[in-house]
């Protein structure tokens, strides 16, 4: 056993996956997967549920109230669930079981949305979210497992893991979209969880490159570790049971609650816990003046975060409801792109592309399923491109849903840039702060949603706008993002007082859970205002949030202290 143990560990500590620990291979197709999998479900689901009943894809004809509070409170649970999910790995199961357990719900959900029924669709959104639950928070842990030694290696692995789930984030709605919005929604379900499988299979074959990463980590004993467990399962169930009962008392109309509404008072319910919480540990929690105003920065920057997200997130719902009514979408035919064409510029772009593969296929440093998915990939590419040009030359109009892979493509090419502008920033002790980093995110994300309104209001079903009105605001809100997000987490954990480090990387979950169920809420206001008027209310409301910011920066900063 000590033997096996060390074998694995040295394969751990192998420099083989680009000078990386070769477990990072296989964190990285994990995650990659499995985000292909989330964003290529989110990309559709506000449109499945909107979509009318009697048509050749027929949808589940909700209401746009209906269907973006199901949206808000789908993605509000996901955020959530990371806070038990951590737990569970930390108390119980250990990440690296967290997350193999996770992966297979989330499949699990994706495969009962593919059924047809309404309650398999329930059914599927509850366990993607317990399984993101449980994988989400649990596979970026195990990366920094990896790196024992801490310092720029281990900053430049998250970045390469980072790319990962970006990559994903593209592939998802391109993929997905296409099947599902352009032939069966159910269809483009499956291939999200196609897309989970393939991440399962990744992460057990990469297994023995994991090293210790991930194993349960405690010097309880076993009779301890036992009855935590049966504790948590006995929880578990009286919760699941008074889910199902609640559930059935609010579907047979003995509970007379909207869905709306109970987003709105779960929306409250989550504020108001969280102020008490914050109020309680500033003044009652045993910290010091210094330690009460960085816990007072971090209850602000929560506020903001929150603020930004409820915006940001508009993008599976208000956003790709505008791609799919207001935006002319469609590729007019090209003459001389027929078949033959298709497959010459095919076969000129598969020249490179194999030239590649043969250059993977050659290396030692890779393993042999890596080999196998950039080889499977690529071909898979090669045969969509030709598909697609084919598609463009007989006239095609995109499905709404591969428009949300903007961001995720301006992430990938504008996130190098942003990070070498604060580096450069910051040799000229120019750098701006946090707080005045936190209102920059939210001027972008405002000026995006401007462009929008001014788009919305030219735009009519008979005589849509350009997409070029979507990627500048997909454009200015990356830049927001990238303002805002890389710097909220760790922000968090330099803030924090030690005893509270772990409980204030939760908050910053808790900001993103908040955020993303009011985004359901605002863009439910559809059904009362037009697109000109909702985007131009959330233009101003988060400019106005990033007015404040920037006016309170120099206070904020002071309570900060030392933090930079």
């Amino acid at each position: 056993m000590a033997n096996e143990q060390s074998g694995t560990v040295d394969a751990a500590q192998q420099n083989d996956f680009f000078g990386h620990p070769r477990g990072l291979s296989t964190l990285f197709f994990t995650e990659l997967w499995e985000r292909f999998s989330y964003y290529g479900m989110r990309a559709l689901l506000v449109l499945y549920m909107t979509a009318e009943t009697m048509t050749a894809n027929p949808g589940l004809g909700f209401s746009v109230g209906k269907a973006t509070a199901i949206y808000g409170l789908y993605t509000f649970f996901v955020y959530v669930l990371s806070l038990p999910g951590g737990w569970v790995a930390d108390k119980l199961w250990g990440q690296r079981k967290a997350v193999f357990v996770g992966g297979v719900i989330i499949a699990a959900g994706h495969f009962s949305m593919a059924v047809p029924w309404i309650e398999f669709f329930y059914l599927g959104l509850a366990l993607i979210v317990i399984g993101t639950g449980l994988l989400k928070p649990n596979v970026s842990s195990m990366v920094g497992d990896l790196y024992p030694e801490g310092g720029a290696r281990r900053d430049a692995g998250f970045s390469i893991f980072y790319m990962g789930i970006n990559f994903g984030a593209i592939l998802g709605p391109l993929l997905c979209g296409v099947l599902g919005e352009g032939y069966n929604w159910h269809w483009g379900f499956s291939l999200a969880g196609f897309g989970m499988v393939l991440g399962l299979i990744s992460y057990k074959y990469g297994y023995k490159f994991l090293g210790n990463a991930g194993n349960l980590k405690t010097g309880e004993s076993e009779e301890v570790l036992q009855a935590r467990s049966r504790k948590f399962y006995a929880t578990i169930s009286a919760v699941a049971a008074g889910i199902v009962a609640f559930t059935f008392l609010m579907s047979s109309g003995v509970i007379n609650i909207t869905l709306q509404t109970l987003a709105e008072y779960l929306g409250g319910a989550a504020v108001a816990i969280t102020v008490i919480f914050f109020g309680y540990i500033i003044f009652f929690g045993g910290h010091n003046k210094e330690e009460q105003k960085k816990l007072g920065v971090i209850f602000w920057l929560f506020l903001l975060a929150a603020l930004f997200w409820s915006g940001f997130e508009q993008a599976g719902s208000s956003l790709n409801l505008f791609a799919k009514d207001l935006t002319d979408r469609a590729i007019g035919g090209v003459a001389w792109l027929g078949p033959t064409t298709a497959g010459l510029i095919t076969l000129l772009i598969a020249i490179p592309v194999f030239y590649m593969v043969y250059r993977v296929y050659k290396r030692d440093d890779l393993w042999n399923f890596a080999k196998g998915v950039v080889a499977v990939s690529s071909v898979g590419v090669l045969i969509f491109l030709w598909w697609l040009i084919q598609r463009i030359g007989i006239g095609w109009e995109t499905p709404a849903s591969t428009l949300q892979l903007i961001n995720p493509f301006f992430i990938v090419v504008f996130a190098p840039i942003f990070g070498f502008m604060w580096t450069w920033l910051a040799a000229r002790n120019a750098n701006p702060s946090i707080p005045v980093k936190f209102g920059l995110g939210l001027f972008g994300l405002a000026a995006g949603f401007f462009v929008l309104s001014w788009g919305a209001a030219n735009a009519t079903e008979a005589n849509p706008v350009s997409p070029a009105w979507l990627i500048v605001t997909y454009f200015l809100h990356t830049a927001g993002e990238l303002c805002l997000s890389p710097v909220g987490l760790s922000s968090m954990t330099k803030l924090a007082p030690k005893t509270r480090v772990s409980q204030m990387m939760g908050i910053w979950f808790v900001a993103a859970a908040v955020g993303n169920l009011f985004a359901g809420l605002m863009a439910g206001q559809l059904e009362v205002l037009s697109e000109t008027s909702l985007f131009w209310w959330v233009a101003m409301i988060v400019g106005g949030g990033g007015v404040i910011a920037l006016i309170a920066s120099p206070f904020v900063q002071k309570l900060m202290g030392d933090v930079e």
